[in-house]
């Protein structure tokens, strides 16, 4: 369980907004909404723990997020607005290295497997800077093939992609609440997730 209650962002001297709170349960999806501006990328930060709100607290099953630390970052996907890949390596390289960043095990036939989901069979060993923007993008993306952490963080996930492409993540994703794990995202897309409960924050209104 992910709750917020009553939190506030403050980014030089403008309030991005103030008591902000919600509960999400196992299965369920948060969409984050707002106009550009209203601090949607400020409260994915908070959720991940690498901004603290001015006040308020994020709890992760029934404890603070700041007293949990590593033991909540162990249970933590995210997946920003950026791709966060590096130009000069390749796909499975790029792959290869976020597992091992994030300490999980992914032996070479499963990340090739992962590409190849997200139809980047082919240009495996190609430079990511041969690749283009919707092709990067999947690269982030094929993060998410094996994913098992129970919460995935995403910001923008739909960027870039094509409709075929955005219909696989919305399907990937609805795997992942159906396992009973829990999403917050933020998309100016409108996209239709297949399994589990929606829920929705506007910030700004």
């Amino acid at each position: 369980m992910l709750e917020a209650d009553n939190l506030e962002c403050v980014r030089g001297d403008r309030r991005l907004f103030k008591g902000v709170g919600f509960r999400l349960e196992a299965g369920e999806l948060l969409f984050l909404q707002g106009r550009n501006g209203a601090g949607k990328t400020s409260l994915l930060r908070m959720l991940i723990g690498l901004l603290p709100p001015e006040a308020g607290v994020i709890r992760w099953r029934g404890e603070a997020i700041k007293v949990l630390a590593d033991e909540f970052r162990a249970d933590l996907c995210y997946l920003g607005h950026q791709n966060a890949i590096k130009e000069e390596l390749t796909p499975l390289e790029n792959l290869v290295a976020a597992a091992r960043l994030a300490e999980e095990e992914l032996s070479q036939d499963d990340a090739l497997d992962a590409l190849e989901q997200v139809g980047l069979a082919g240009r495996e060993d190609l430079a990511c800077k041969y690749l283009s923007q919707g092709q990067k993008r999947r690269v982030a993306l094929a993060r998410l093939v094996k994913e098992k952490r129970p919460l995935w963080v995403l910001d923008e996930p739909f960027v870039a992609l094509d409709v075929a492409a955005v219909a696989w993540l919305a399907g990937l994703i609805g795997a992942h609440l159906q396992r009973g794990g829990l999403a917050v995202m933020t998309t100016h897309q409108a996209v239709d997730i297949p399994a589990g409960a929606v829920k929705e924050l506007r910030l700004g209104a």
